[in-house]
Protein backbone atom coordinates (compact mmCIF):
# COMPACT_ATOMS: atom_id res chain seq x y z
CA UNK A 1 0.00 0.00 0.00
CA UNK A 2 1.27 3.25 -0.92
CA UNK A 3 2.10 6.07 1.85
CA UNK A 4 -0.87 8.53 2.85
CA UNK A 5 0.41 11.65 2.59
CA UNK A 6 -2.03 14.29 4.15
CA UNK A 7 -2.59 17.52 1.87
CA UNK A 8 -1.18 20.64 3.88
CA UNK A 9 -2.52 24.23 4.31
CA UNK A 10 -0.44 25.96 1.45
CA UNK A 11 -2.10 29.36 2.35
CA UNK A 12 -3.17 29.79 6.05
CA UNK A 13 -4.56 33.56 6.46
CA UNK A 14 -6.84 32.62 3.13
CA UNK A 15 -10.67 33.70 2.31
CA UNK A 16 -12.79 32.70 -0.55
CA UNK A 17 -15.77 34.55 -1.61
CA UNK A 18 -18.86 33.61 -3.41
CA UNK A 19 -19.90 36.11 -5.62
CA UNK A 20 -23.19 36.80 -6.40
CA UNK A 21 -25.20 40.28 -7.99
CA UNK A 22 -27.43 40.95 -5.00
CA UNK A 23 -25.08 39.91 -2.30
CA UNK A 24 -21.06 38.64 -1.58
CA UNK A 25 -20.66 35.78 0.85
CA UNK A 26 -17.53 35.62 2.79
CA UNK A 27 -15.59 32.88 4.49
CA UNK A 28 -12.33 33.37 6.12
CA UNK A 29 -13.11 29.64 8.03
CA UNK A 30 -14.88 26.22 8.00
CA UNK A 31 -16.81 27.35 10.99
CA UNK A 32 -20.89 28.99 10.98
CA UNK A 33 -19.04 32.11 12.55
CA UNK A 34 -16.31 32.50 10.24
CA UNK A 35 -18.99 32.83 7.06
CA UNK A 36 -20.81 36.86 7.03
CA UNK A 37 -22.57 38.08 4.04
CA UNK A 38 -21.91 41.96 2.47
CA UNK A 39 -23.96 44.08 -0.43
CA UNK A 40 -22.93 45.18 -3.37
CA UNK A 41 -22.66 48.70 -2.76
CA UNK A 42 -19.85 50.33 -2.29
CA UNK A 43 -20.33 50.52 1.58
CA UNK A 44 -20.78 46.85 1.62
CA UNK A 45 -17.71 46.21 0.02
CA UNK A 46 -15.69 49.00 1.90
CA UNK A 47 -17.43 46.55 5.40
CA UNK A 48 -15.89 43.42 3.67
CA UNK A 49 -12.51 44.61 3.10
CA UNK A 50 -12.42 45.72 7.13
CA UNK A 51 -13.92 42.37 7.74
CA UNK A 52 -10.64 40.91 6.12
CA UNK A 53 -8.43 43.19 7.15
CA UNK A 54 -9.56 42.80 10.80
CA UNK A 55 -9.10 38.75 10.22
CA UNK A 56 -5.41 39.85 8.47
CA UNK A 57 -6.46 37.56 5.42
CA UNK A 58 -3.44 38.42 2.81
CA UNK A 59 -5.16 36.07 0.08
CA UNK A 60 -8.72 35.98 -1.49
CA UNK A 61 -9.83 33.55 -4.03
CA UNK A 62 -13.46 34.67 -5.53
CA UNK A 63 -15.21 32.53 -8.76
CA UNK A 64 -15.65 34.62 -11.85
CA UNK A 65 -19.60 35.59 -12.04
CA UNK A 66 -20.58 37.43 -14.94
CA UNK A 67 -19.41 41.02 -14.64
CA UNK A 68 -20.38 40.87 -10.78
CA UNK A 69 -16.88 40.33 -9.92
CA UNK A 70 -14.75 43.10 -11.22
CA UNK A 71 -15.99 46.00 -8.40
CA UNK A 72 -14.68 43.84 -5.57
CA UNK A 73 -11.81 42.08 -7.74
CA UNK A 74 -9.96 46.00 -7.60
CA UNK A 75 -11.05 46.96 -4.27
CA UNK A 76 -9.53 44.25 -3.05
CA UNK A 77 -6.24 45.01 -5.54
CA UNK A 78 -6.34 48.02 -4.29
CA UNK A 79 -6.24 47.69 -0.66
CA UNK A 80 -3.32 45.03 -1.11
CA UNK A 81 -4.48 41.74 -1.12
CA UNK A 82 -3.41 39.14 -3.35
CA UNK A 83 -6.41 38.13 -5.08
CA UNK A 84 -7.30 34.89 -7.40
CA UNK A 85 -9.66 34.72 -9.50
CA UNK A 86 -10.99 31.54 -10.76
CA UNK A 87 -13.30 29.76 -13.20
CA UNK A 88 -16.53 28.04 -12.05
CA UNK A 89 -15.38 24.37 -13.33
CA UNK A 90 -12.51 24.89 -10.45
CA UNK A 91 -15.05 24.92 -8.28
CA UNK A 92 -17.87 22.98 -8.76
CA UNK A 93 -19.22 21.76 -5.47
CA UNK A 94 -21.33 18.59 -4.34
CA UNK A 95 -25.27 18.73 -4.82
CA UNK A 96 -27.37 20.99 -2.10
CA UNK A 97 -25.13 23.74 -3.01
CA UNK A 98 -25.91 27.40 -1.29
CA UNK A 99 -24.11 30.48 -1.38
CA UNK A 100 -22.45 29.64 2.37
CA UNK A 101 -21.52 26.51 0.95
CA UNK A 102 -19.90 27.89 -1.88
CA UNK A 103 -18.29 30.43 0.02
CA UNK A 104 -16.89 27.33 2.16
CA UNK A 105 -15.80 25.29 -0.19
CA UNK A 106 -13.60 27.51 -2.27
CA UNK A 107 -11.87 28.99 0.99
CA UNK A 108 -11.30 25.54 1.76
CA UNK A 109 -9.58 24.86 -2.09
CA UNK A 110 -7.64 28.09 -2.07
CA UNK A 111 -6.31 27.01 1.58
CA UNK A 112 -4.77 23.72 0.09
CA UNK A 113 -3.76 25.44 -2.90
CA UNK A 114 -5.60 23.58 -5.15
CA UNK A 115 -6.59 26.58 -7.79
CA UNK A 116 -5.58 28.39 -10.35
CA UNK A 117 -5.44 32.11 -10.68
CA UNK A 118 -7.27 33.13 -14.54
CA UNK A 119 -5.29 35.21 -16.86
CA UNK A 120 -5.83 39.04 -15.99
CA UNK A 121 -4.46 41.71 -18.27
CA UNK A 122 -2.64 44.72 -17.93
CA UNK A 123 -4.63 48.63 -17.29
CA UNK A 124 -3.56 49.39 -20.93
CA UNK A 125 -5.02 46.23 -22.41
CA UNK A 126 -7.80 46.17 -19.95
CA UNK A 127 -8.64 49.72 -21.83
CA UNK A 128 -8.46 48.32 -25.06
CA UNK A 129 -10.26 45.70 -24.30
CA UNK A 130 -13.36 47.41 -23.00
CA UNK A 131 -13.17 49.92 -25.45
CA UNK A 132 -13.34 47.13 -28.11
CA UNK A 133 -15.45 44.68 -27.13
CA UNK A 134 -17.51 47.99 -27.28
CA UNK A 135 -16.91 48.83 -30.35
CA UNK A 136 -17.79 44.83 -31.63
CA UNK A 137 -21.19 45.26 -29.62
CA UNK A 138 -21.77 49.06 -31.52
CA UNK A 139 -20.66 46.94 -34.64
CA UNK A 140 -23.77 43.78 -34.11
CA UNK A 141 -26.23 46.59 -33.24
CA UNK A 142 -25.25 48.32 -36.70
CA UNK A 143 -25.79 45.11 -38.48
CA UNK A 144 -29.36 44.49 -36.77
CA UNK A 145 -30.15 48.03 -38.11
CA UNK A 146 -29.18 47.20 -41.25
CA UNK A 147 -31.69 44.08 -41.84
CA UNK A 148 -34.63 46.03 -40.86
CA UNK A 149 -33.65 48.66 -43.47
CA UNK A 150 -33.25 45.48 -45.90
CA UNK A 151 -36.93 44.60 -44.59
CA UNK A 152 -38.64 47.72 -44.98
CA UNK A 153 -36.83 48.05 -48.68
CA UNK A 154 -38.03 44.53 -49.42
CA UNK A 155 -42.18 44.97 -48.24
CA UNK A 156 -42.36 47.76 -50.60
CA UNK A 157 -40.49 46.21 -53.02
CA UNK A 158 -37.55 48.42 -53.50
CA UNK A 159 -35.27 45.10 -54.22
CA UNK A 160 -31.81 46.92 -53.42
CA UNK A 161 -30.40 43.90 -52.00
CA UNK A 162 -31.01 42.01 -55.43
CA UNK A 163 -28.58 44.51 -57.49
CA UNK A 164 -26.48 45.38 -54.75
CA UNK A 165 -24.41 43.20 -52.44
CA UNK A 166 -24.24 45.65 -49.72
CA UNK A 167 -26.71 48.47 -48.99
CA UNK A 168 -24.86 50.58 -46.58
CA UNK A 169 -22.48 51.11 -49.23
CA UNK A 170 -22.09 54.20 -51.45
CA UNK A 171 -24.23 53.45 -54.09
CA UNK A 172 -27.08 51.94 -51.49
CA UNK A 173 -26.75 54.98 -49.23
CA UNK A 174 -27.39 57.36 -51.87
CA UNK A 175 -30.68 55.18 -53.49
CA UNK A 176 -31.96 54.79 -49.51
CA UNK A 177 -31.78 58.45 -49.09
CA UNK A 178 -33.49 59.22 -52.28
CA UNK A 179 -36.41 56.99 -51.18
CA UNK A 180 -36.22 58.46 -48.21
CA UNK A 181 -37.13 62.01 -49.44
CA UNK A 182 -40.14 60.63 -51.82
CA UNK A 183 -38.18 59.26 -54.80
CA UNK A 184 -40.04 55.99 -56.41
CA UNK A 185 -39.20 56.06 -60.06
CA UNK A 186 -36.75 53.32 -61.04
CA UNK A 187 -34.82 54.96 -63.67
CA UNK A 188 -34.50 58.17 -61.34
CA UNK A 189 -33.03 55.78 -58.26
CA UNK A 190 -30.97 53.60 -60.85
CA UNK A 191 -28.70 57.24 -61.49
CA UNK A 192 -27.77 57.13 -58.49
CA UNK A 193 -26.04 53.69 -58.60
CA UNK A 194 -22.25 53.95 -58.97
CA UNK A 195 -21.02 52.80 -62.57
CA UNK A 196 -19.20 50.12 -61.40
CA UNK A 197 -22.31 48.13 -60.09
CA UNK A 198 -22.45 44.64 -62.35
CA UNK A 199 -26.03 45.10 -63.08
CA UNK A 200 -27.51 46.78 -66.26
CA UNK A 201 -28.88 50.27 -65.25
CA UNK A 202 -32.33 48.73 -66.61
CA UNK A 203 -32.13 45.82 -64.72
CA UNK A 204 -31.24 48.20 -61.69
CA UNK A 205 -34.12 50.52 -62.58
CA UNK A 206 -36.87 47.63 -62.43
CA UNK A 207 -35.49 46.43 -59.63
CA UNK A 208 -35.84 49.69 -57.36
CA UNK A 209 -39.58 50.22 -58.76
CA UNK A 210 -41.18 49.84 -55.38
CA UNK A 211 -44.70 50.92 -53.77
CA UNK A 212 -44.23 53.66 -51.11
CA UNK A 213 -46.17 52.48 -47.80
CA UNK A 214 -45.77 54.89 -45.00
CA UNK A 215 -45.58 52.95 -42.16
CA UNK A 216 -42.71 51.17 -43.79
CA UNK A 217 -40.79 54.08 -44.49
CA UNK A 218 -40.99 55.68 -41.08
CA UNK A 219 -39.78 52.29 -40.15
CA UNK A 220 -36.86 52.90 -42.81
CA UNK A 221 -36.32 56.42 -41.76
CA UNK A 222 -36.00 55.58 -37.66
CA UNK A 223 -33.50 52.53 -38.73
CA UNK A 224 -31.40 54.74 -41.14
CA UNK A 225 -30.96 57.47 -38.52
CA UNK A 226 -29.89 54.84 -35.93
CA UNK A 227 -27.45 53.49 -38.30
CA UNK A 228 -25.80 56.52 -38.63
CA UNK A 229 -25.61 57.82 -35.34
CA UNK A 230 -24.23 53.67 -34.69
CA UNK A 231 -21.20 54.36 -37.32
CA UNK A 232 -20.26 57.96 -35.60
CA UNK A 233 -20.26 55.80 -32.02
CA UNK A 234 -18.10 53.48 -33.91
CA UNK A 235 -15.82 56.09 -35.40
CA UNK A 236 -15.53 58.08 -32.10
CA UNK A 237 -14.39 54.35 -30.35
CA UNK A 238 -12.05 54.15 -33.32
CA UNK A 239 -10.51 57.18 -32.32
CA UNK A 240 -9.98 56.48 -28.47
CA UNK A 241 -8.19 53.38 -29.05
CA UNK A 242 -5.81 54.91 -31.21
CA UNK A 243 -5.55 57.30 -28.42
CA UNK A 244 -4.84 55.12 -25.83
CA UNK A 245 -2.20 52.61 -28.22
CA UNK A 246 -0.94 56.19 -29.49
CA UNK A 247 -0.17 56.96 -25.46
CA UNK A 248 1.03 53.72 -25.14
CA UNK A 249 3.61 53.51 -27.82
CA UNK A 250 4.75 57.40 -28.01
CA UNK A 251 8.00 56.76 -26.25
CA UNK A 252 9.17 53.10 -28.10
CA UNK A 253 11.49 53.88 -30.37
CA UNK A 254 12.60 50.78 -32.96
CA UNK A 255 16.09 49.66 -33.10
CA UNK A 256 15.92 48.17 -36.67
CA UNK A 257 14.12 49.49 -39.79
CA UNK A 258 11.46 46.46 -40.98
CA UNK A 259 10.13 46.29 -43.91
CA UNK A 260 6.07 46.45 -43.39
CA UNK A 261 3.88 43.84 -46.05
CA UNK A 262 1.30 45.89 -47.37
CA UNK A 263 -2.18 44.42 -47.27
CA UNK A 264 -5.60 46.34 -48.26
CA UNK A 265 -7.41 47.34 -45.19
CA UNK A 266 -10.47 44.88 -46.73
CA UNK A 267 -14.07 45.32 -44.83
CA UNK A 268 -16.02 48.13 -43.49
CA UNK A 269 -15.88 47.15 -40.31
CA UNK A 270 -12.09 46.83 -40.29
CA UNK A 271 -10.58 49.91 -37.64
CA UNK A 272 -9.50 52.91 -39.72
CA UNK A 273 -6.16 53.57 -37.70
CA UNK A 274 -2.79 52.51 -38.33
CA UNK A 275 -3.27 48.90 -36.53
CA UNK A 276 -0.01 47.42 -38.46
CA UNK A 277 2.89 50.37 -36.93
CA UNK A 278 1.57 50.06 -33.65
CA UNK A 279 1.90 46.50 -33.24
CA UNK A 280 4.71 47.27 -34.60
CA UNK A 281 6.31 49.37 -32.24
CA UNK A 282 4.59 47.34 -28.89
CA UNK A 283 6.37 43.85 -30.19
CA UNK A 284 9.01 44.77 -32.60
CA UNK A 285 7.63 42.40 -35.38
CA UNK A 286 5.14 42.74 -37.93
CA UNK A 287 1.89 40.34 -37.64
CA UNK A 288 0.69 41.35 -40.69
CA UNK A 289 3.06 39.21 -42.67
CA UNK A 290 1.33 36.51 -41.48
CA UNK A 291 -1.57 34.72 -43.83
CA UNK A 292 -5.34 36.12 -43.61
CA UNK A 293 -4.01 38.11 -40.64
CA UNK A 294 -5.47 41.40 -40.97
CA UNK A 295 -6.38 44.85 -38.95
CA UNK A 296 -9.20 43.09 -36.99
CA UNK A 297 -7.41 40.35 -36.20
CA UNK A 298 -4.26 42.70 -35.08
CA UNK A 299 -6.64 45.15 -32.98
CA UNK A 300 -8.58 41.47 -31.58
CA UNK A 301 -4.98 40.81 -30.28
CA UNK A 302 -4.17 43.57 -28.38
CA UNK A 303 -7.68 44.15 -26.75
CA UNK A 304 -7.36 40.50 -25.35
CA UNK A 305 -3.71 39.74 -24.52
CA UNK A 306 -1.67 42.81 -25.71
CA UNK A 307 1.81 43.00 -24.18
CA UNK A 308 1.18 40.06 -21.20
CA UNK A 309 1.43 37.76 -23.97
CA UNK A 310 4.91 37.48 -21.98
CA UNK A 311 3.20 36.14 -19.44
CA UNK A 312 2.50 32.87 -21.24
CA UNK A 313 6.44 30.72 -20.86
CA UNK A 314 5.50 28.90 -24.10
CA UNK A 315 3.45 28.86 -27.13
CA UNK A 316 1.79 25.09 -25.12
CA UNK A 317 0.74 27.47 -22.64
CA UNK A 318 -0.91 29.86 -24.43
CA UNK A 319 -3.07 27.84 -26.89
CA UNK A 320 -4.31 25.81 -24.27
CA UNK A 321 -5.48 29.29 -22.62
CA UNK A 322 -6.99 29.75 -26.20
CA UNK A 323 -8.47 26.10 -25.96
CA UNK A 324 -6.92 25.66 -29.07
CA UNK A 325 -5.37 22.74 -28.13
CA UNK A 326 -6.18 18.90 -27.99
CA UNK A 327 -7.48 17.75 -24.89
CA UNK A 328 -6.12 14.55 -24.18
CA UNK A 329 -8.73 11.79 -22.72
CA UNK A 330 -6.27 8.80 -22.11
CA UNK A 331 -7.14 5.69 -20.60
CA UNK A 332 -5.43 2.08 -20.99
CA UNK A 333 -3.00 3.54 -22.96
CA UNK A 334 -5.26 4.85 -25.46
CA UNK A 335 -6.69 7.96 -26.58
CA UNK A 336 -10.27 8.28 -26.58
CA UNK A 337 -11.09 11.80 -27.10
CA UNK A 338 -8.95 14.93 -28.07
CA UNK A 339 -11.52 17.13 -28.81
CA UNK A 340 -10.79 21.07 -27.76
CA UNK A 341 -12.04 21.93 -24.08
CA UNK A 342 -15.44 23.81 -24.12
CA UNK A 343 -15.11 28.12 -23.43
CA UNK A 344 -15.32 30.98 -25.10
CA UNK A 345 -12.32 32.74 -25.82
CA UNK A 346 -12.97 36.12 -28.20
CA UNK A 347 -9.34 36.09 -29.31
CA UNK A 348 -9.62 32.54 -30.26
CA UNK A 349 -12.50 32.99 -32.10
CA UNK A 350 -10.85 36.05 -34.17
CA UNK A 351 -8.37 33.76 -35.19
CA UNK A 352 -10.95 30.73 -36.31
CA UNK A 353 -12.19 33.39 -38.35
CA UNK A 354 -8.69 34.07 -39.93
CA UNK A 355 -8.43 30.70 -40.48
CA UNK A 356 -11.65 30.03 -42.11
CA UNK A 357 -10.81 32.88 -44.65
CA UNK A 358 -7.34 31.26 -45.38
CA UNK A 359 -8.62 28.89 -48.06
CA UNK A 360 -9.07 31.61 -50.56
CA UNK A 361 -5.42 32.39 -50.78
CA UNK A 362 -4.24 30.75 -53.85
CA UNK A 363 -0.71 29.92 -51.99
CA UNK A 364 1.20 30.05 -49.20
CA UNK A 365 2.11 27.80 -46.72
CA UNK A 366 -0.66 28.08 -44.39
CA UNK A 367 -2.82 27.78 -47.12
CA UNK A 368 -1.40 24.14 -47.91
CA UNK A 369 -1.05 23.07 -44.15
CA UNK A 370 -5.45 24.11 -43.95
CA UNK A 371 -5.88 22.00 -47.48
CA UNK A 372 -4.01 18.77 -46.09
CA UNK A 373 -5.68 18.93 -43.19
CA UNK A 374 -8.94 19.41 -44.30
CA UNK A 375 -8.70 16.25 -47.06
CA UNK A 376 -7.96 14.14 -43.83
CA UNK A 377 -9.53 15.26 -40.88
CA UNK A 378 -12.42 17.43 -42.35
CA UNK A 379 -12.91 21.78 -42.77
CA UNK A 380 -13.93 21.94 -38.54
CA UNK A 381 -10.45 19.82 -37.65
CA UNK A 382 -8.54 21.96 -39.81
CA UNK A 383 -10.07 25.55 -39.00
CA UNK A 384 -8.97 24.98 -35.22
CA UNK A 385 -5.67 23.45 -36.20
CA UNK A 386 -4.99 26.31 -38.40
CA UNK A 387 -6.15 28.75 -35.93
CA UNK A 388 -3.72 27.01 -33.44
CA UNK A 389 -1.06 27.34 -35.84
CA UNK A 390 -1.10 31.10 -36.15
CA UNK A 391 -1.28 31.30 -32.43
CA UNK A 392 2.24 29.16 -32.42
CA UNK A 393 3.59 31.68 -34.92
CA UNK A 394 2.41 34.98 -33.48
CA UNK A 395 3.92 33.85 -29.76
CA UNK A 396 6.63 32.85 -31.52
CA UNK A 397 7.18 36.39 -33.49
CA UNK A 398 7.13 38.57 -30.59
CA UNK A 399 8.49 36.39 -27.36
CA UNK A 400 11.03 34.84 -29.68
CA UNK A 401 11.44 38.04 -31.69
CA UNK A 402 11.24 35.43 -34.62
CA UNK A 403 10.16 37.34 -38.40
CA UNK A 404 7.87 35.19 -39.92
CA UNK A 405 9.18 33.44 -42.91
CA UNK A 406 6.85 31.28 -44.32
CA UNK A 407 8.22 28.26 -46.21
CA UNK A 408 7.45 27.86 -49.65
CA UNK A 409 5.53 25.06 -51.74
CA UNK A 410 8.40 22.80 -53.06
CA UNK A 411 9.86 23.16 -49.47
CA UNK A 412 6.84 22.22 -48.21
CA UNK A 413 6.19 19.26 -50.45
CA UNK A 414 9.72 17.94 -49.36
CA UNK A 415 9.01 18.37 -45.75
CA UNK A 416 5.88 16.04 -45.70
CA UNK A 417 7.82 13.47 -48.52
CA UNK A 418 10.64 13.38 -45.38
CA UNK A 419 7.67 12.99 -42.48
CA UNK A 420 6.19 9.90 -45.08
CA UNK A 421 9.23 8.20 -45.42
CA UNK A 422 10.11 8.23 -41.55
CA UNK A 423 6.72 6.90 -41.03
CA UNK A 424 7.21 4.29 -43.32
CA UNK A 425 10.65 3.43 -41.74
CA UNK A 426 9.24 2.65 -38.74
CA UNK A 427 6.12 0.61 -39.90
CA UNK A 428 8.71 -1.74 -41.30
CA UNK A 429 10.88 -1.80 -38.44
CA UNK A 430 7.19 -2.36 -36.11
CA UNK A 431 5.87 -5.00 -38.21
CA UNK A 432 9.44 -7.40 -39.31
CA UNK A 433 9.04 -6.67 -42.95
CA UNK A 434 12.00 -7.01 -44.85
CA UNK A 435 13.15 -4.55 -47.57
CA UNK A 436 13.69 -7.44 -50.08
CA UNK A 437 10.30 -8.44 -50.26
CA UNK A 438 8.95 -5.45 -51.17
CA UNK A 439 8.12 -5.69 -55.03
CA UNK A 440 8.41 -1.72 -55.82
CA UNK A 441 8.28 -1.57 -59.65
Amino acid sequence: MKSFEKMQIVNPNAAGIDVGSRSHFVAIGQDENQIREFNVYQSGLCALVAYLQENKIRSVALESTGSYWQSLFMILQGNGFEVLLVQGTQTKNLKAKTDVKDAQWIQKLHSLGLLRGSFLPSETTLQIRTLHRHRSSLIEQSSSFVNKMQKALRLMNFRLDVVISDITGVSGIRVIEMILSGETSGEKLAEYCDKRVKKSKEEIADALQGKINNEYLHELSDCYDIYRLIQDKIKNTDTRIDQVLKNQTREIVLSEDIELVKKQNKGKNQPKFDVQKYSLKLFGVDLFAIESVCSGTVTSFLAEIGTDIYKFKTSKQFVNWLRLAPNNKISGGKVLSSRTPKGKNKFALTLRNAANTIERKKEGYLVMFFKRISFKKGRGAAITATARKIAVIIWNMIVKKQHYIPINTDQYIQEMKNKKTIQIKKMIKKYGIETTSLSIP
